[in-house]
């Protein structure tokens, strides 16, 4: 059966899938990407798991992969196939994949985790269909995804999109980026964990709970909300301005809030927009599953690329 390996590595842990040519997941494995061990162990690991990968499919779909598509972590170089660097796995500048080719002997494709995630929303997901959109995960910090036409736009120099670290609050809470007042100091899952941690005297306390505490109507946790909701949409309309998207995709953990969050936000960008076009805003379909279903899309479309080439 003819499919293709799909990698998407984390700080922590690696998702891995064998896909099919419909996008069917034909097996999938997870395994921790043990960072502890230091940057030349991660790699290893990686090149490790990507080889059984190979060896599974061979074995048990009838014929080896045709390619590969790594999704990766911080600053990569696509076009190069480098990972330029990570601060969660501390390396820099690696060769990633000319190293996975040399292992696997097949083509091998290397995006940024949360463009490819992006990806793949776009193409098979939330945003199936729509020629413009662009994909926002709220996490520890926030990143986003401008899709046009079925791929995702990296920028120049691999730094498109880039969306948490657009000012909102000038002069405000400085952000390790180096500025101070960056969105993702406001409306990150983390932001908002330390704002209501704060608020209630809690450390453990974390945005879960402050969702929760917001459906039931609690006046702080509304005020913590609404704080990170009108940020988010400053943050957003900015985007819109620039990208006119047909669509915005939330994902990440503050989009499991549901409607506790959509309901409010798509309400604060209604009022802050003049002259621009209301996009649909609306929630992720693939959970944790995009990163490496978009690692597969950017495998079979070096595929494809190939057969069409003359």
């Amino acid at each position: 059966m003819r499919h293709v390996i799909a990698l998407d590595v984390g700080g922590t842990g690696m998702k891995a899938a064998l896909v099919g040519t419909g996008g069917e997941l034909l097996h999938q494995a997870r395994r921790a990407t043990g960072r502890e061990r230091g940057p030349d162990a991660v790699v290893e690991g990686i090149l490790d798991f990507a080889a059984e990968l190979h060896a599974y499919g061979a074995e048990h779909l009838g014929e080896p992969a045709s390619a590969a598509g790594v999704a990766v972590p911080g600053i990569v170089d696509a076009e190069q196939g480098v990972a330029v660097y990570a601060a969660n796995l501390g390396w820099r500048d690696v060769p990633l994949r000319a190293l996975l080719t040399e292992r696997l002997g097949i083509p091998v494709a290397l995006g940024h985790d949360v463009r490819t995630g992006g990806l793949a929303e776009g193409r098979i997901g939330a945003g199936q269909g729509a020629d413009r959109f662009f994909f926002v995960p709220l996490g520890t910090g926030i990143a986003g995804a401008i899709g046009i036409g079925g791929r995702v736009e990296a920028g120049a120099h691999g730094f498109a999109g880039e969306i948490g670290h657009v000012v909102v609050r000038p002069g405000g809470a400085p952000c390790p980026c180096g500025q101070a007042g960056c969105l993702e100091r406001y409306a990150s899952a983390a932001a908002v964990s330390e704002a209501w941690a704060a608020a209630t005297g809690d450390p453990e306390a974390d945005a879960a709970d402050c969702a929760k505490a917001v459906a039931s109507g609690d006046p702080a946790a509304l005020t913590v909300w609404q704080n990170a909701v009108d940020a988010l949409a400053d943050g957003l309309v900015t985007a819109l301005t620039l990208l006119d998207p047909r669509i915005v995709i939330i994902g990440g953990g503050l989009a499991e809030a549901g409607e506790t969050l959509f309901t409010p936000l798509r309400d604060a960008i209604r009022q802050r927009i003049t002259f621009q076009k209301l996009p649909s805003v609306v929630p992720a379909a693939l959970g944790d599953t995009a990163g490496c279903l978009g690692a597969g899309l950017l495998a079979w479309d070096l595929i494809y690329l190939k057969e069409e080439t003359p």
